[in-house]
């Protein structure tokens, strides 16, 4: 990771860690780079639905076209469809305005690359370089060669169009509940579950600039678990601000996360040799209990840091179809390079209707294995991981739990803080082994 541009973008408070002038700048960059040597580049361009949202809009574009590039604005849409219009349509890159499920205030500038991917570390570092002051100015363009705005809205229709083409049956009669988190989603995904004939319940999809994420979407889906139950459901779906990841709720009002939706979908393709060397990528975070059931289901897997950007290098390096975290970010590589969470909620239902089986049933055998998770903030973490008492400490809880549980302790990616997680049997061992490991960090002097 960079200095700005950490696993998921540039991200940080508006106009305090990241600025109006931060997104121009990024823009002139972009712009000049694509550009070449007199050739004009195109870049797409989406929002979420904050308000900050649309200085940065106007402040990418201004950055764009003063260098020569032309830019084609989605308006308000989700990170998948800019990436699935880069990479069908052509484009040189694309740009997604969005801090994901963080809250209104903060805002954040996506690079996806000409194949639909997040942007690689060497352009991201030119680009890190070029805010620093560490290259020359990019010279203007001039006259004809300054670059000019598109409505592109007609992109995320095609997108939209796509996804309802991936739908293996009608979904009639069937009681869908969408939590948009009064994000990117709003004006899609009711639209995608209408055109397939589901019977559409959607709550959160009222944006007003302020209140994206609050108390909704996929980071607080208690009020869809009480949505589902109250109005009889037969299953319902949250996302978070830019709709790439989708959590589940069965028909009970239970929570079915990244981990039982990588369950669900792997079993049903391995069943349909739709799952290449029969593996599933998960990061490290994914719950003891997931791993327990694909042994039983006869399913491998792979375990990458925490991020959905290593979940999908995996995936693309080993030819792998299948992989996501628990958030909800879930990549089924045959049809996206990134989480989409509209597209996740489709397979989902797919694998409901050509079963014939309720979430609760097809969630069944997965059982989630209790966990504790305490963040320690310290004055370095690298020196904590280090730490010969440390690290025996946490070798002694792994010889504990044994084949029973499992203990993880990693650095934050961007804060001075060292997770701690015990997964077991029960909540009380896992409490009991988290203060282990913590204790010995604080009696060596680390804690903050």
């Amino acid at each position: 990771m960079g200095k700005y541009f950490g696993t998921d973008g540039f991200r940080g408070e508006a106009n305090q860690t990241l600025t109006a002038e931060h997104a121009y700048k990024i823009g002139r960059f972009l712009g000049w780079y694509y550009g070449g040597e007199g050739e004009r580049c195109r870049v797409v361009i989406g929002k979420d639905t904050r308000r900050s949202s649309y200085m940065f809009e106007y402040a990418l574009v201004a950055g764009l076209t003063a260098s020569g590039a032309d830019a084609y604005l989605l308006h308000v849409t989700t990170t998948p469809s800019v990436s699935y219009v880069v990479r069908t349509e052509g484009f040189d890159c694309g740009i997604m305005i969005s801090a994901s499920h963080n809250p209104y205030f903060d805002n954040g500038i996506k690079l996806i690359n000409e194949n639909g991917e997040k942007m690689d570390e060497e352009t991201i570092l030119k680009i890190e370089d070029y805010l620093d002051g560490k290259v020359p100015e990019v010279p203007y363009a001039e006259r004809d060669r300054i670059g000019y705005t598109v409505d592109h809205a007609a992109g995320r229709n095609r997108y939209v169009g796509y996804l309802i083409s991936l739908a293996t049956r009608s979904f009639r009669d069937k009681k869908v509940g969408l939590d948009c988190a009064n994000g990117s989603s709003w004006m899609i995904a009711k639209s995608v579950f209408d055109a397939l004939g589901a019977k559409t319940y959607v709550i959160h999809n009222d944006p007003n600039g302020l209140n994206i994420n609050t108390d909704c979407g996929s980071t607080h889906i208690e009020g869809l678990q009480k949505f589902v139950v109250e109005n009889g459901l037969d299953v319902g779906f949250a996302f978070d601000g830019d709709a790439d990841r989708c959590l589940c709720v069965d028909e009970k009002g239970n929570l079915v996360d990244g981990d039982g939706i990588l369950y669900i979908c792997g079993v049903y393709m391995k069943e349909h040799g739709e799952l290449p060397h029969n593996k599933v990528v998960t990061t490290v975070m994914s719950n003891f209990g997931l791993y327990k059931a694909f042994d039983e289901a006869g399913i491998e897997y792979e375990k990458t840091a925490v991020g959905d950007k290593y979940v999908y290098e995996n995936m693309a390096e080993n030819g792998y179809r299948l992989g996501g975290e628990q958030s909800g970010h879930v990549i089924f590589t045959k049809y996206a390079t990134t989480g989409d969470g509209i597209l996740t909620a489709l397979k989902v239902m797919e694998v409901m209707l050509e079963k014939k089986r309720t979430l609760s049933e097809l969630a069944a055998p997965f059982v989630v294995y209790p966990q504790v998770l305490k963040n320690v903030r310290v004055t370095d973490k690298a020196t904590v991981n280090a730490d010969p008492d440390v690290r025996a400490a946490v070798e002694k809880v792994a010889n504990a739990l044994g084949s029973d549980g499992r203990i993880l302790v990693r650095e934050s990616g961007t804060e001075p803080v060292i997770r701690v997680m015990v997964e077991a049997g029960d909540i009380e061992t896992c409490q009991k082994y988290v203060d282990e490991v913590v204790d010995v960090i604080v009696q060596k002097g680390y804690v903050k």
